[in-house]
């Protein structure tokens, strides 16, 4: 069956709009019709060769949709069932799963060397991050969806596949951010934002937004922010400056950038904790001395998919929602279709915006 996709030909090229002939599901698939998928900064990674996958591809990673089909075997989704794309399964059996670390799975991408589509023309085509959101319909593992949480609208429910769990996660799961403490977060894109909440609803007592972008100070602030600054070579001083000249105890790093990763270590207090979320290329080096990491006894950890079990996250992030504490809308800045995500990515690129919206 054919259906509309956004099309990766080879890294560094420009995504493609174009119709591709999708299978019907096998034994262990599912076949899902995209209700909406976010636009992540992961997927202009991918695009960029930041983060390889095989390619042709059809990306994105952050989608929710209905079941239309199923193949044999598949019994904990049917026909007609709402559910999260879920990019990155755990397979159970690695010593990373025997660990409960589910986040860190050796096998979970093993999925994106599949041939999944074809082009109109022939040519395999690769499922990106495992899921292929970026397309009217998509078939996956059946261990890629999980039901979509009662009270979460479908659309909204695509957000949870990626920045909310992320973000959610950075901040409960990798930081553990406690009652009172005080916290920075670098970079106010959708991963950011849905930080910004979870640190609200961690009962954190300051929230210093830190962003490239003036613009940006509204979204942050609306999400829970108690500060804004525009990011600068000052930027940890006007920090320190917000706390009693100590620092934060958490800052939590969303952009994946050397210098944003450095200036959110050198924000927080001493003995206090950096989290680094966003995604960064081999180019991006970061040093240390060997004296200040002892002076300061500083922790800088990495942090994947918000170190989080999405089995055991949706659920709470649900009740979240359902009670008003967190507000998925609060993340979107335009909602566009499938022929918006060229020029979304050009938004990324100029750091404009929270999470655009592809709704089908």
């Amino acid at each position: 069956m054919a259906v509309r996709a956004a099309v990766l030909p080879a890294v560094g090229s420009p995504l493609e709009i174009t119709g591709i002939d999708l299978p019907d599901p096998g034994p262990g698939q599912v076949r899902v019709r995209l209700a909406a998928a976010g636009v992540c900064h992961s997927d202009l990674s991918l695009s960029d060769g930041t983060m390889r996958v095989p390619v042709p591809a059809v990306l994105g990673h952050e989608g929710a949709g209905t079941v239309v089909a199923v193949g044999e075997g598949v019994t904990h989704v049917a026909p007609g069932d709402g559910v999260v794309l879920n990019w990155a399964p755990s397979c159970g059996a690695c010593h990373a799963c025997s660990l409960g670390e589910v986040w860190l799975c050796a096998n979970a991408l093993g999925g994106a060397a599949d041939v999944y589509a074809r082009t109109a023309e022939g040519t395999d085509l690769h499922p990106g991050l495992n899921v292929a959101a970026f397309a009217e319909e998509t078939v996956v593992s059946t261990s890629c969806v999980l039901p979509v949480p009662d009270g979460v609208p479908l659309t909204d429910a695509a957000l949870l596949g990626c920045a909310v769990l992320t973000g959610y996660g950075a901040v409960h799961h990798s930081a553990r951010v406690r009652q009172g403490e005080t916290v920075a977060v670098f970079g106010v894109g959708g991963v950011g934002l849905s930080a910004i909440q979870a640190a609200r609803i961690a009962g954190a007592s300051k929230i210093v937004a830190v962003d490239v972008s003036a613009e940006k100070e509204e979204l942050a602030r609306a999400a829970g922010a108690t500060d804004y600054l525009v990011a600068s070579d000052t930027t940890a001083r006007e920090i320190r400056g917000l706390t009693g000249k100590q620092g934060v105890d958490v800052a939590v790093e969303c952009a994946g950038r050397a210098v944003s990763i450095r200036t959110a270590w050198d924000s927080t207090r001493r003995g206090g904790r950096t989290t680094v979320v966003g995604i960064g290329g081999k180019d991006q080096q970061v040093t240390f001395n060997a004296l200040e990491i002892f002076h300061w006894g500083r922790t800088l950890s990495g942090c994947v998919y918000g170190n989080s079990d999405p089995a055991r996250d949706l659920p709470v992030l649900a009740e979240h929602i359902r009670a008003g504490r967190l507000d998925l809308s609060a993340l979107v800045t335009e909602r566009i279709s499938l022929d918006g995500i060229p020029a979304a990515f050009e938004n990324m690129l100029a750091g404009k915006g929270g999470r655009s919206l592809v709704v089908f």
